[in-house]
């Protein structure tokens, strides 16, 4: 058994039986919305999550699962019970900051504790598919944070890995599973701003301080990192994903830090039906982070495609129509551990915000767009 610290905390002793129920919890009073986690029905207990690595992405998940477990509309879906870490006084350090009950100084005794229902995985790119895989194997479920591996090959591997095992694997990427999603759809769909024409993403963050970011060895680089926004934003609003488009050709261009990984890129997708999207992103500069879709009788102004804020409709004469807010959230990642745990109790291999068909589109575009850049991490 895991060396471990234990909080006084009540732990459920049984990972059997995970089955779906009809959730019966009210909804917060103005913090969250019951709307957003009422499409998915909830377990029979609330799953139990570890998290696997303790650093910045970790702890916001971290804070999401505390947050869930205090919430009436989220508590019934999942706990935070693990943390896992190559060191144990920094698991230990994590989970007390975070009140986690179970603390591991190395992931193989996470893997070995037969209490832990769903690993969500915040370590850097290159060892996602190693990791994922080994969880799955030992019996696991996993959620998978952006970018969901290097390339496609390894995300073949990984979801090949769930279907043998029958482990739920989703991919992390939280702005396919939040509530904005369904919202621009509709619009785009309902004739709201006419026939679609075009589209613009862009999402920018100087973060050339953080050596993940800037290491080739660790698949870092602005596109992997936050170039995987814009492009599932574009995805969502207008493409592959149910909307009965596909791409008929990419230009791409991206200019390099000096350690060899793409510092800012640009990359105009041409679909089959004449629609035209841009997608930029950096690692250098700070940009508004919009996501503007183009239509005949007027437009979408998404703010913040890595987090949309409100979606601002104007007309052709560029008068401000509707601003629509964004309900409320916890962090913005609840949204995803409640399809996981969904996903978990019906017996799923996927989640259907994020099945696995659409994570490997994109990473097969991800690898298209390398590809044109001349770009290959020492992984590969």
């Amino acid at each position: 058994m895991a060396e471990h610290t234990t909080a006084p905390t009540d732990i459920a002793s049984s990972t059997s039986g995970i089955a779906t129920t009809t959730a019966t919890t009210a909804a917060t009073a103005a913090t969250v919305p019951a709307a957003a986690a009422a499409a998915y029905a909830a377990p029979e207990r609330p799953i139990n999550v570890a998290i696997l690595g303790a650093g910045r992405i970790a702890q916001k998940m971290a804070t999401t699962l505390t947050l869930m477990a205090q919430d009436p509309t989220y508590r019934a879906y999942a706990r935070p019970y693990a943390v896992a870490s190559r060191d144990q006084a920094r698991a230990d350090e994590f989970a007390a900051q975070y009140g986690i009950p179970v603390a591991y100084g190395s992931y193989a005794q996470m893997l070995d504790d037969p209490e832990v229902d769903l690993v969500y995985i915040a370590t850097p790119h290159s060892l996602h598919a190693e990791q994922a895989i080994a969880c799955m194997e030992a019996g696991k479920h996993v959620l998978v944070e952006k970018a969901f591996t290097v390339n496609a090959e390894q995300a073949q591997h990984v979801i090949d890995m769930s279907w043998q095992t029958g482990r739920l694997c989703a991919e992390a990427i939280w702005t396919r599973y939040m509530p904005s999603r369904a919202m621009i759809r509709r619009l785009v769909e309902d004739g709201t701003i006419g026939d679609v024409c075009a589209i613009s993403a862009n999402l920018s963050y100087p973060t050339t301080h953080k050596q993940r970011i800037v290491d080739p060895k660790l698949a870092g680089g602005a596109l992997l990192d936050v170039g995987v926004y814009p492009l599932n934003f574009i995805d969502m609003a207008i493409g592959g994903d149910g909307g009965g488009r596909s791409i008929a050709r990419m230009e791409t261009a991206m200019i390099p830090y000096k350690t060899g990984v793409d510092a800012q890129s640009t990359t105009t997708l041409f679909y089959d039906d004449g629609v035209m999207a841009v997608s930029t992103c950096s690692l250098l500069a700070v940009s508004d982070r919009d996501g503007a879709i183009w239509g005949t009788n007027g437009y979408l102004m998404c703010r913040n495609v890595n987090n949309v804020e409100c979606i601002d409709v104007y007309d052709k004469d560029h008068a401000l129509i509707r601003s629509i807010p964004v309900p409320a959230q916890l962090t913005g990642y609840e949204y995803e551990v409640v399809a996981c745990a969904s996903a978990i109790a019906a017996g799923s291999t996927e989640c259907p915000d994020m099945p696995h068909a659409d994570t490997l589109r994109m990473m097969r575009l991800l690898d298209q767009i390398r590809e044109r850049w001349g770009l290959r991490y020492p992984c590969e």
